[in-house]
């Protein structure tokens, strides 16, 4: 089990994007592009990670930058506070599918507090809800999805399953790969460590994930689009 810690709210993440989070701050389509629709969702993104400038730059904090990332390319409005978290709603694109992205502002082991609210508001089903995280048992470049399995020790997953009441949801595994040793301790120092390997290296890996993601969108929305091979690797 990989302990949290707490700290104030998220404004940055240098190290991915050198940039603050583009969920603070966009603008978005207009009022009217939006409009219809407001309150449901097709599906709901959570993206998993701990608020505050200490946890930027982290692993951990991996499921943050590709709901960033998403948010960017479908130019969604500027996030509201809401649920104990920040949410971003719109299409994906004009007659898309309608996205919610909710960045949980409860700290990762109480991410199932944010989420479970938001999905009953929104009317989504449990199994078009996509947590967005980071996967230590996944080598660093690669990436997965899947509905449902285990929480694999990820406190942001146990929280999930409690809040939005069962393992049933899809999940987005960004691989961060795993230290060498298994002491819960240094597991711990090391997804709440920032990424070491190269800057861009990094990027691939958030932008692969937000392909992914983008592809079980359109799944699970029941668009005609093809859904690509559902692993990747960054490189």
């Amino acid at each position: 089990m990989i302990p949290e810690a707490a700290e104030t709210l998220a404004a940055a993440i240098p190290a991915a994007g050198t940039r603050p989070l583009s969920l603070f701050r966009r603008r978005g389509r207009s009022a009217e592009d939006e409009a219809g629709g407001e309150g449901r969702a097709d599906v709901l993104l959570v993206g998993l990670g701990n608020p505050g400038k200490r946890y930027a730059s982290t692993r951990h904090n991996v499921g943050f930058e590709i709901a960033d990332v998403l948010a960017d390319r479908w130019e969604l409005p500027r996030a509201r506070k809401r649920f104990g978290g920040l949410i971003a709603e719109g299409k994906v694109r004009p007659g898309g599918p309608r996205v919610a992205i909710l960045l949980p502002q409860t700290y990762m082991n109480e991410s199932g507090s944010a989420a479970g609210p938001a999905r009953g508001s929104l009317g989504v089903p449990l199994d078009a809800v996509i947590a967005l995280h980071d996967e230590i048992d996944l080598p660093f470049g690669e990436v997965r999805s899947r509905l449902g399995g285990g929480l694999a020790g990820h406190n942001g997953l146990k929280s999930l399953n409690e809040g939005l009441g069962g393992p049933d949801f899809w999940r987005v595994r960004a691989g961060v790969g795993r230290p060498k040793s298994s002491d819960p301790e240094i597991v711990s120092a090391y997804v709440l460590g920032n990424f070491r390997e190269l800057h861009e290296d990094v990027l691939a890996l958030i932008a692969a994930a937000a392909d992914e993601a983008e592809s079980l969108v359109e799944r699970i929305a029941g668009e005609p689009e093809p859904v690509p091979d559902q692993q990747n690797r960054a490189e």
